[in-house]
C-alpha cells in the first residue's frame, strides 16, 4: 500500500450523433482531456473528502457527493481498506454534458487502487465507473464511463457494443459553454414531436446525421480535418432544423465560422450548453477562443489532437 496514491479522469463531448442516436442511429463521443479530474486518497482517522463543494466528514456530506460515498464504501469493503482522506480537483464542469460524474468515479476509482498498490484492469475501471453512473442516472447507456476512462473516440449504436477506433486527425478541437443551461429534456422532446407531425422530413434529417457519423469516422482514422469541419457544419444545420439548436448558439457558431473554424456545431442535448469548434492549428484556435471570448461565452477549453495532442 502506497502513502498517496492519485487518479485521473478525463471529460468527454459528443462529437457527431446527439439526438439521432436515440432513433438508431451512430453517434461518436470523444474523451475530451481540455478539461479533467485528479482525485488523491491517502490514510485518515475518519472518512473525509476535500473538494470544491465540501470539506469535511464524508459522512456529512451533501446529496450530490452521496454518489462519492456509495463508490469509496463499494471500493472499501471490497478491498478491507480503512478510513481515508480524499481529494478531489475538478475543472470538468457539471450539468454541460461533458460526463462530470464519471470523469469523477473515473479518477477515484484509479487513484484508490493505486493506493493500495493493485493493478486496475480496463474492464474492472468500466465495472466500477458504470457502477457510479448508475446511482448518479439510473439506467446510464456507459458511453460516460467508456469516454472518460478511454484515450479513444468511441462509435456507439443503440443496442450494440462501443467501438474504439484510433484518433488521428490534426486539428485542435475547442469547446465553448454559452452560459446557457441546455434543455436536453425540451428538445428530445421537440425531436419526437416532429417526428409525429413532419416524420417524413424528420427522419430524413435524423437519417443524414447517422451517415454523417459514419464519415465523421473515417475522416478521424484517415487525417482529413477539413472534411470533418464540413461534416461538423452540415450536422448543425441537420440539429437547427430539428429545432435543437437556438438562436445564441447560432451566433456563436457562426462567429467561429467567419473568424477561420474548419467547422462548428453545437454538441449535447442544445437549446444551450455547449458547442465545439474544429481549428486548424494553434494560432487559429486562440483567435477563435478571443473572438468568443469578446462575444461573452462563459468559458472555454481547448485539446490537440493528433501530431498536436503532446505540443
Amino acid at each position: 500500500m502506497k502513502t498517496i496514491g492519485v487518479g485521473h479522469g478525463t471529460g468527454k463531448i459528443i462529437l457527431m450523433g446527439e439526438h439521432a442516436v436515440v432513433y438508431g442511429e451512430p453517434a461518436i463521443a470523444f474523451p475530451f482531456r481540455g478539461v479533467r479530474v485528479t482525485a488523491t486518497f491517502n490514510a485518515s482517522a475518519h472518512n473525509q473528502i476535500t473538494s470544491s463543494h465540501y470539506s469535511g466528514l464524508l459522512a456529512d456530506a451533501p446529496e450530490a457527493l452521496q454518489i462519492i460515498q456509495q463508490l469509496t464504501t463499494h471500493l472499501c469493503q471490497q478491498f478491507d481498506q480503512g478510513p481515508f482522506h480524499l481529494t478531489i480537483e475538478s475543472t470538468v464542469p457539471s450539468a454541460r454534458g461533458m460526463g462530470s460524474s464519471a470523469a469523477v468515479a473515473t479518477a477515484i476509482t484509479r487513484a484508490f487502487f493505486d493506493w493500495i498498490d493493485v493493478t486496475l484492469s480496463d474492464t474492472d475501471l468500466l465495472t466500477y465507473v458504470n457502477f457510479s453512473e448508475a446511482i448518479a442516472h439510473g439506467n446510464p447507456s456507459g458511453i460516460d464511463a467508456a469516454t472518460t476512462s478511454g484515450s479513444q473516440p468511441i462509435y456507439f449504436e443503440k443496442g450494440k457494443d462501443f467501438e474504439a477506433f484510433p484518433l488521428n486527425i490534426d486539428a485542435y478541437l475547442l469547446v465553448a459553454d454559452t452560459g446557457i443551461l441546455g434543455r436536453t429534456r425540451e428538445a428530445v422532446a421537440a425531436v419526437a414531436q416532429l417526428m409525429k407531425t413532419k416524420t417524413e422530413y424528420t427522419n430524413h434529417l435524423i437519417h443524414h446525421l447517422g451517415h454523417l457519423s459514419r464519415l465523421t469516422k473515417e475522416a478521424i482514422i484517415h487525417n482529413q480535418p477539413h472534411e470533418l469541419g464540413q461534416y461538423m457544419n452540415f450536422a448543425q444545420e441537420d440539429l437547427r432544423q430539428l429545432t435543437v439548436s437556438n438562436e445564441r448558439l447560432d451566433e456563436l457558431i457562426q462567429l467561429a465560422r467567419d473568424n477561420g473554424a474548419l467547422g462548428a456545431k453545437l454538441t449535447g442535448g442544445g437549446r444551450g450548453g455547449c458547442f465545439i469548434v474544429l481549428c486548424q492549428d494553434y494560432q487559429s484556435v486562440t483567435h477563435i477562443q478571443t473572438q468568443l471570448k469578446y462575444a461573452g461565452v462563459k468559458d472555454t477549453w481547448m485539446q490537440g489532437l493528433g501530431v498536436y495532442e503532446h505540443v
